[in-house]
């Protein structure tokens, strides 16, 4: 018998689209970080959609402060809309959650949803609640509409043989709690889609041992990573760096000749936030490989 831990996530992903109507034709759809639709020549944005979920366990542990939870459920969402080049606009939050749980704890976790959406300009448009069977973990279900200027679109799917791979910010380390508090890449997506639009882009949330093969093989790509060039967070090792995961910040393809002006243009717009060179995209078939990051059913954590 074949159980999930046997084929891991993206497996997963890829036998259960395969069971349902879906959009033969579409900018972007599952596999992205954003599904992508367009209404048509006449509209100057595409609209974005998104889901996401946290369970008690193993996305926070038991005595995570509830508003950091709350920020960290609303946030990955902002920066999967980020990754796209685009913006968050209205949220729905489902709960589940064992009927002993304090109102109090969900009362904070709703703060930590607010604080997110205060700071990146979304509004709470409607949502759920439910129980789940006693002694269960609690469920934190965020999904979210967006939009994104058409011109301003990044998908996974547009590198190039040859093109250079950059990183924002450090890897590694989410495990310390950086997993609760992070930035979503939000202002510097919108910089980089306006000055310097990468060909391919996404965010590092399974771990870059995960994501940039994910960005490669989208691509049609193979690739190679200068594991030395690594931008490794305090106290890291290049093994966690690579297979953390919730990083959360941006993975970029861009063309060779392009990569002097852009760190050039970097440092002056972001003087705090490292922009690291860490490989290239090479011919499908060619390159390296990478084993390690974050699979839901394939790993035990």
């Amino acid at each position: 018998m074949t159980t999930l831990r046997d084929i891991g996530e993206d497996a997963l992903i890829a036998r259960l689209v395969a069971l349902v109507p879906h959009d033969p034709d579409p900018l972007a759809g599952p596999g992205d970080d954003c599904a992508v639709i367009d209404f048509g020549p006449d509209h100057e944005t595409l609209q974005l959609l998104k889901t996401d979920a946290l369970v008690g366990g193993v996305h926070f542990l038991p005595e995570a402060d509830p508003r950091a939870v709350g920020w960290k459920a609303a946030a990955r969402v902002v920066s999967d809309f980020a990754a796209m080049g685009g913006m968050p606009e209205r949220f729905l939050v489902t709960v589940a959650l064992p009927v002993e749980t304090e109102v109090a704890w969900v009362e904070d976790l709703y703060r930590g949803i607010s604080d997110c959406l205060n700071a990146f300009d979304a509004v709470l448009a409607g949502g759920e609640t439910t129980r789940v069977p006693e002694g269960s973990a609690p469920v934190i279900s965020v999904s979210a509409t967006g939009s994104v200027r058409r011109e301003h679109l990044a998908l996974r799917s547009t590198g190039k043989p040859g093109q250079v791979v950059l990183v924002t910010g450090t890897l590694g380390g989410s495990i310390h709690g950086k997993h609760l508090d992070f930035t979503p890449r939000k202002k510097e997506s919108d910089w980089l889609v306006s000055q310097y639009k990468p060909t391919a882009m996404m965010d590092v949330s399974d771990g870059l041992a995960k994501d940039l093969p994910r960005l490669a093989g989208a691509s049609g790509c193979g690739f190679e990573l200068d594991e030395r060039a690594l931008p490794l967070a305090a106290g890291c090792s290049v093994d966690q760096a690579l297979g953390d995961g919730e990083d959360f910040e941006l993975l970029l393809a861009i063309e060779k000749e392009r990569v002097p002006g852009l760190l050039t243009a970097w440092v002056k717009a972001f003087p705090g936030l490292p922009l690291t060179v860490i490989g290239r995209l090479v011919e499908a078939g060619k390159g390296g490989m990478l084993r390690g990051g974050w699979d839901h059913f394939a790993v035990e954590r």
